[in-house]
């Protein structure tokens, strides 16, 4: 069971960092078996979480790297991410779960210096809001394990 937690975390960890990813499919699957669907909430929450705290980081200190091919978000993204941040503040962050721009956002949370706490709160409330979306639907529609 530890490595299905495990896994989990690394890959919601990921999937909001460096590597395209679908950390969803993962919490799909892991439903699937025996876990409890909370404690897979919170490891994905977790996960996610921490891997977009990583992208606040790397934007506050490492923005000049941008066109570096390990860099976390293309320009584009960064781009589209800075007008949502300009036009709707912090409060964007709630979004920071999205498929596109999303980890933009946190990368400009970074180089905007918003604060690590309100940051958390913010990108914590958006992700884990999903996650128990995911969890609902897929209960709903007889996706877990029995």
């Amino acid at each position: 069971m530890l490595t299905l937690y495990g896994g989990l975390f690394l890959t919601a960890f990921l999937a909001a960092t460096i590597l395209p990813g679908y950390s969803e499919v993962a919490l799909l699957a892991a439903l699937k078996t025996t876990a409890h669907p909370l404690v897979l909430w919170l490891v994905a929450s977790a996960g996610n979480t921490l891997g977009s705290v990583l992208n606040w980081w790397l934007g506050g200190r490492l923005l000049h790297f941008q066109d570096s091919a390990w860099f976390p978000v293309r320009a584009r993204e960064l781009e589209r991410a800075q007008r949502w941040f300009q036009r709707y503040g912090v409060w964007s962050l709630l979004l920071a779960w999205a498929p596109i721009g999303g980890d933009g956002l946190t990368v400009v949370a970074g180089i905007l210096k918003v604060r690590l706490l309100p940051f958390v709160a913010l990108v914590a409330t958006g992700k884990a809001a999903r996650y128990a979306a995911l969890i609902l639907l897929a209960e709903a529609g007889g996706w877990t394990a029995p």
